[in-house]
């Protein structure tokens, strides 16, 4: 199947109009929650992963599954546990009747991959998954097998439960486009989420984008023209996280042990053209590039014991420097 747009003006257009559906099609399962499917959709059309916190019961998962079938994406659930093993994940060479060794593929080869608290698993599960996300191919038995296109990782974490856990490394963590917040819904949200899960409501998700067009709207993010302007300002904003550099805001040189890194740049940039985008507009400005700051640079910029002892969080140094 082919996509067929006149130009490049038409097929942004176009990304507007598949975008307000996305969020029609994705409201009819989940209440509330706007940012949270917002700031996910931009993940995945920047072809981005993204790491979900939010404590237990706040739809999460749903959510995952919801976008997944208005992608019309083939979904994998995988729920990370302490004694998950690289292979459960990847998949692995099995010994057939014919004394053939036939690799057997593994829940990661999916379009839309939900990894359910990843800071359960031992860390060298967790680095079969990260490898999987920077390299989109698995290796098994010296074979390496490529991963189906388009390829996404939306994983979540419980921010309130550490006990038998093993937190994501920084370094590993950077492999994450998004770090996205999914908070407590408002009261009147509450009521209509009771209302919805315990009466017979049954709603139909229509399939708005497929795969060829997700492809080719993740190609048509990357041709949006940058200012040299707006490059200078996102790597100054980034430059501004990193104690060492000098000439940095009081909060950051009091309370940041370590900056975010040049990955941090690349996705400011790549998430303020898919946000100029689903905006209607043809290129980014700077009130694009803060929308997405936060959630860019939050799980990048390490705070120090000063800042945990006072209670300053990572938002608040972030938005000193926006």
């Amino acid at each position: 199947m082919t996509v067929n747009y006149r130009d490049d003006k038409e097929a942004a257009d176009a990304f507007v109009e598949k975008y307000q559906q996305l969020k029609l099609e994705i409201g009819k399962i989940i209440v509330g929650q706007e940012d949270v499917v917002k700031s996910t959709l931009i993940g995945i059309l920047s072809k981005g992963h993204c790491l979900l916190i939010g404590v237990p019961g706040l739809a999460k998962t749903l959510l995952v599954n919801t976008i997944a079938s208005a992608l019309h994406l083939k979904f994998s659930r995988i729920q990370f546990t302490p004694d998950l093993m690289p292979s459960d994940i990847t998949g692995s060479e099995v010994l057939t009747e014919s004394k053939q060794f036939q690799f057997v593929k593994g829940p990661l080869f999916a379009n839309v991959i939900l990894a359910d608290e990843i800071n359960r698993t031992p860390p060298k599960t967790q680095a079969a998954l990260l490898e999987a996300m920077q390299e989109r191919n698995v290796t098994v038995a010296g074979h390496h097998h490529r991963l189906p296109e388009p390829f996404f990782v939306l994983a979540t974490q419980n921010p309130i439960e550490q006990e038998g856990t093993y937190p994501l490394p920084e370094a590993q963590l950077d492999r994450f486009m998004l770090n996205i917040n999914v908070g407590y819904p408002s009261i009147e949200e509450e009521i209509e989420i009771v209302k919805r899960t315990t009466s017979d409501h049954g709603a139909q998700v229509n399939t708005v984008l497929n795969d060829v067009e997700i492809l080719y709207f993740q190609n048509l993010v990357r041709k949006v023209p940058v200012t040299e302007n707006l490059l200078h300002y996102a790597v100054s904003l980034v430059n501004k996280t990193r104690p060492e550099s000098g000439n940095v805001p009081n909060k950051v040189a009091e309370y940041v042990s370590w900056g975010a890194g040049p990955r941090a740049s690349q996705y400011l940039i790549i998430g303020a053209k898919c946000h100029a985008l689903i905006r209607g507009k043809y290129a980014p400005d700077i009130e694009d590039v803060q929308a997405v700051a936060l959630e860019v640079l939050r799980h990048r910029v390490v705070k120090n014991y000063k800042a945990e002892a006072e209670g300053i969080t990572i938002d608040e140094i972030i938005k000193s420097i926006l």
